[in-house]
């Protein structure tokens, strides 16, 4: 059986199942209905699954007749905390929040995939392990699936990511770095109040705070090799209590980007230093805080190869093009950590059906005709995987 005709039987369904979940979003941790629905949908086909990651992770096998590897799929399953204002007919009905990100898409292309797969197991070399993946936004998820066994067993992962910035009908999916680290950091500073008339018998936490604002760009400009892109955003400051006091202390949030490996590891002792020494040396005291939420998410080139040819098998040649990485972070890159590993950006930006707008936006929307092509792209990876 060719991919495409099978895929043609579901093509209803990929819709349907899309828009259900964007009507009913649910936040991280919080998926317990969409868990409940892609459990059901899987019973309905027979395939197996086990509860894995978190409340609402589920990680569902396809076994195929033929001996073979095993390759993990991954869908994200959670939604944002956005009001949608698309007024769209399957708009959400949890108001304050929305598939704003794409993963509705994902989840109803990864039950399309499952039945794709399971109409051709007899055909399959190998397994495939489907992982409904909770908690992408807070980057949790990932985490707690391999914590719980996701991998075991597997010998690759890949996942698809629907992408506002690639046009419909076209993927992005390069070798090495595609998505940045995630960190967030909090830094406290203590420094001495008084009057604002007398601000030489205090020591100012605002001037603190400046100075060490000003000197996390060193860790950009002059700590970091040029070709290692780093990003180190401030974007909460908090100080002082009255506008003729010297401020005592201070409170600031923020976070870093970054694609390599090595200075990822390298971020938190870097900050530390500078923002302790520049606090010293105005005699205030301050702390660093880090809550690494991500890795930089690297794509396997042999697993990234095994994709863009098997886009070119479903959505013609020239289907892959390149695309920039982007500092947004993804989970994903704890499976790629474990496994080879790639990620694909979908593209589903078309003018012509009003899809313009950027992830995270209340008004995004998607190319839907592009899905199809999502759940064959991860079938056909799947089958080109398990025949080598």
């Amino acid at each position: 059986m060719k991919i495409q005709e099978v895929a043609a039987k579901y093509e209803q369904y990929q819709v349907e199942m899309r828009r259900y979940f964007h009507q009913h979003p649910e936040v991280s941790e919080k998926e317990f209905e969409t868990s409940k629905v892609i459990k059901e949908e899987l019973d309905k086909i027979g395939v197996p699954w086990v509860p894995c990651g978190l409340e609402t992770g589920v990680l569902a096998t396809i076994k195929g007749a033929k001996p073979g590897k095993t390759i993990l799929l991954r869908g994200d399953i959670d939604a944002l905390s956005v009001e949608e204002t698309t007024g769209a007919e399957y708009a959400s009905k949890n108001s304050g929040v929305m598939h704003a990100c794409g993963h509705d898409c994902h989840i109803s292309m990864l039950l399309t995939a499952a039945h794709i797969l399971n109409d051709m197991k007899d055909e399959l070399c190998g397994s495939v392990k489907l992982a409904f993946q909770p908690a992408e936004e807070v980057a949790t998820g990932a985490k707690s699936m391999i914590e719980n066994g996701a991998l075991d067993g597997v010998d690759a992962a890949f996942g698809i990511h629907i992408w506002s910035d690639v046009p419909a009908g076209h993927i992005s999916c390069s070798d090495g770095p595609r998505m940045a680290s995630t960190d967030q950091f909090k830094i406290d500073i203590k420094g001495k109040g008084c009057h604002g008339a007398a601000p030489h018998q205090g020591v100012d936490a605002v001037v603190v705070s400046t100075a060490i604002i000003n000197n996390l760009q060193t860790m950009v400009s002059r700590q970091t090799a040029p070709l290692d892109p780093i990003v180190v955003t401030v974007g909460k400051v908090e100080a002082g209590t009255r506008w003729n006091v010297v401020a005592e202390n201070a409170h600031m949030e923020g976070t870093t980007r970054c694609f390599s490996q090595d200075v990822w590891n390298a971020i938190p002792d870097m900050m530390e230093k500078i923002v302790k020494n520049t606090a010293a040396a105005f005699g205030a005291e301050a702390s660093v805080s880090f809550d690494r939420l991500t890795p930089p998410t690297i794509n396997d080139g042999a697993i990234a190869g095994l994709v863009r040819s098997a886009a070119d098998k479903i959505m013609g040649d020239g289907a892959a093009i390149d695309s920039p990485a982007t500092m947004g972070g993804e989970d994903f890159a704890f499976f790629s950590q474990n496994v080879p590993g790639a990620i694909a950006l979908l593209g589903c930006g078309n003018e012509a059906c009003g899809a313009v707008w950027p992830q995270h936006s209340g008004n995004f929307c998607v190319d839907e005709s592009v899905l199809i092509k999502g759940a064959m792209l991860y079938t056909q990876v799947a089958m080109d995987f398990n025949q080598k």
